[in-house]
């Protein structure tokens, strides 16, 4: 039982015999443990040593018990003191490791999966696994077969749970059908949610430990196949292109009015998301796909929303949004 304090069995009888007799000499705990003498004195020193038992004066020595609950609560103490020392060198000690294999086995740095199957569930487990962030670019096409129509389930679990989701979006992806829905559940509930135009690039990186980048040919309709990276000089490469498109890029916040439900400036969901639409770069087209409306549509809910708050242009309309913080 105290094995994991440094205690073997024969340790561990006499520690057992001096408790029941709290104090007792060398030779009494030899004759209770059938041991020699020479053998119970070195398992006296060690629970000196540990702190379990101290001597008194005089001849011969008598060793006492000290109480199980300090004694041993003292040592479980400096055992966890010195685990904690290990485990601060811990992410000193990877990144040692890291550097080492990037160099002793370059070719396990890079593996390829192949099979939609095979890439949707590595990506599920690369979630899964992650402790603190993850971070992506997000564009057609996806592996997913239900790919904007409903939201990572996996996402809003893990959001639940504090590991945070920073997502780049292509501006592509206006166009997608059940886009604004998905995006809007997620940063409702956590997501960090930006857009760019022109990404290079799907990627998700997982902490600093390990990203997935598709392996895609043009007129690819969907994601067959994946590079998985693992700690490397690319790695690296890809963390610090995802930071550097983060900072360029555009927030994407759903509209929240700040009114009365029954007030005459009340916005109506369409025109809630049409605000979204616009705010992260939308062109009527593309605004009207996500909204199932056609162009004309749309130009006309803008053309209201600027008479109703008198707006001139469309900055206008935008710069009022944001002050009475709809985006």
């Amino acid at each position: 039982m105290l094995e994991p304090i440094g205690l073997d069995e024969r340790d561990e009888a006499v520690y057992d015999a001096l408790i029941r007799r709290t104090q007792a000499t060398a030779a009494e705990l030899a004759g209770d443990c059938h041991l020699t003498a020479q053998a119970t004195s070195r398992s006296l020193r060690s629970l000196v040593d540990l702190g379990l038992a101290s001597t008194t004066p005089g001849r011969p020595v008598t060793y006492v018990a000290v109480p199980p609950d300090s004694g041993l609560e003292a040592v479980l103490r400096e055992r966890e003191g010195a685990l904690n020392g290990v485990r601060s060198q811990l992410s000193n000690l990877m990144a040692l490791y890291r550097a080492g294999s990037r160099f002793a086995h370059p070719g396990e740095l890079v593996e390829v999966i192949s099979g939609r199957d095979e890439v949707n569930r590595n990506w599920v487990q690369m979630q899964r696994a992650s402790r603190t962030q993850i971070r992506g670019f997000d564009c057609p096409p996806y592996a997913a077969a239900a790919g904007h129509s409903q939201p990572n389930g996996i996402e809003l679990e893990l959001l639940g749970r504090g590991v945070k989701y920073r997502v780049l979006y292509d501006s592509s992806v206006l166009e997608l059908p059940g886009w604004l829905e998905d995006v809007t559940t997620g940063i409702r509930l956590g997501e960090q949610a930006r857009i760019a135009t022109g990404l290079p690039t799907k990627l998700a990186i997982s902490d600093d430990r390990i990203a997935m980048l598709p392996l895609l040919r043009p007129g690819d309709n969907a994601v067959t196949a994946s590079y998985v990276i693992h700690p490397s000089p690319l790695l690296d490469a890809l963390v610090a292109l995802f930071e550097s498109m983060w900072e360029r890029s555009v927030q994407i916040r759903p509209s929240t009015p700040l009114m009365n439900e029954d007030g005459p400036e009340r916005l109506s969901q369409e025109e809630e998301k049409l605000l979204t639409l616009l705010a992260s770069g939308a062109t009527d087209k593309s605004a009207g796909r996500a909204l199932v409306w056609s162009e004309r549509t749309v130009q006309r809910h803008i053309t209201k929303l600027m008479r109703r708050f008198g707006a001139q242009t469309r900055f206008q309309l935008a710069m009022e949004a944001t002050r009475r913080g709809w985006i």
